[in-house]
């Protein structure tokens, strides 16, 4: 953790949004180099604080890096005036509530960009903020289920399965990402900010490839198909005498120098295997065959064999395998983050690596709902520390 090179430095956002939508969308702008102010409800703050497996509840230490911590009461006039403050000084906002409520507390788009013409006001929501749909609450479960995912997804004799974790949420707010960096791109020719609308069906709906054409074209409903994608093969994890192991042997070049590491070379021509299609339409007894193959050897004489032949492969990973392995050592995909409630922590390192403006982890999580008050209200808005204490005895921070 050190100074601020990144990309996005004089950018300041202030985090509207709670649970994982707005704030996994803070968190990339932030390991980007923007100067993120999350506000908080006073009192319990973001329920991701709570969020996570085990007694100690370190989600939040990823997703709340490179923020601060304000806190102010939206329900109420005095909260929203701060807000309003912040705005005055901000170059973009976030927020997933339901679509309405920034309205109701009268921090619509309208509101806003009547304070500050050039914000972008980053909107993620189950549905978007038009359509019949729009005022329901969505979670992304939810929007996975819309969006297509969730059908697709398990094995074809059982319901569907999900994620371990919240992919629709984590979707929606990379795409409300990637439309804040557009519409600051924009800003530069124009002087004016605008919205983003980010609905988690329609993010997730962006990632089903051919889902919908398929249908349109064919009438195909695709289905599950367990750990394959039907038509692709060999693709799956296959069963070594240790555990488990992947590899992506489809493509007809890359096949052929599966088999010819499996000790078959005649594989490569047989009729049934030959080409993508052929593959594609014996998918089941191809596995048969690559999984009775690599049931004979252990995982690292297999990976030594697809290293050799330039096969894609490599091991089913878990943290214990991340931490382990080499190359996470040598990009520091995996960084230690010294936290303020749990010291010394590790977590995954930014993405995407820029070369001339690296993004980084500067600063921990807040521990504190309000950490940061009298810094961003006293030295950012240049509230005294009377107007600081009024407000706390308002109810308002």
């Amino acid at each position: 953790m050190g100074g601020n090179s990144g990309a996005l430095s004089d950018i300041r956002v202030v985090e509207l949004g709670q649970l994982l939508a707005g704030p996994f969308c803070g968190q990339l702008l932030g390991d980007m180099g923007a100067d993120v102010i999350k506000v908080e409800p006073p009192g319990a703050g973001d329920p991701m604080r709570l969020w996570g497996e085990g007694k100690d509840k370190v989600n939040w230490e990823v997703i709340a890096r490179n923020k601060k911590s304000v806190s102010a009461n939206l329900r109420i006039a005095e909260g929203q005036d701060l807000v309003r403050k912040l705005v005055a000084h901000a170059d973009v906002v976030i927020e997933n509530f339901k679509p309405g409520t920034l309205e109701k507390w009268g921090l619509g788009p309208d509101a806003l960009h009547a304070i500050n013409p050039r914000l972008i006001i980053a909107r993620m929501s189950g549905y978007g903020q038009t359509g019949p749909y729009s005022d329901r609450a969505g979670y992304g479960g939810i929007g996975e289920a819309m969006g297509g995912w969730r059908y697709i997804v398990g094995e074809p004799d059982r319901p569907p399965s999900r994620m371990g974790i919240s992919i629709g949420d984590s979707l929606t707010a990379t795409y409300g990402c990637m439309g804040v960096l557009a519409a600051l791109h924009v800003r530069e020719r124009t002087g004016k900010g605008q919205v983003v609308d980010t609905a988690l069906y329609e993010a997730v709906l962006q990632v089903m490839e051919s889902v919908i054409p398929e249908y349109d074209r064919m009438g195909i409903i695709r289905e599950r198909s367990g750990s394959f994608l039907k038509g692709i093969a060999p693709s799956n994890v296959y069963m070594c005498s240790d555990g488990e192991f992947m590899i992506g042997g489809n493509g007809d070049a890359i096949f052929a120098r599966l088999a010819q590491a499996m000790g078959r070379p005649e594989l490569a021509k047989d009729p049934r295997y030959a080409t993508h299609i052929a593959r594609g339409e014996n998918q089941i007894e191809l596995d048969a065959l690559i999984n009775r193959w690599t049931g004979q050897h252990t995982i690292a004489e297999v990976e030594a064999l697809m290293i050799q032949y330039s096969v894609p492969a490599g091991k089913v990973y878990r943290a214990p395998e991340m931490f382990a392995d080499p190359h996470f050592q040598a990009r520091e995909a995996i960084v230690e983050v010294e936290t303020e409630r749990f010291g010394k922590l590790k977590m995954q390192n930014v993405v995407p690596r820029l070369s001339e403006t690296p993004s980084a982890i500067r600063t921990p999580a807040p521990s504190k709902v309000g950490q940061h008050n009298a810094d961003v209200y006293g030295g950012l808005l240049g509230l005294t520390p009377k107007e600081i204490e009024e407000l706390k005895a308002a109810g308002a921070i």
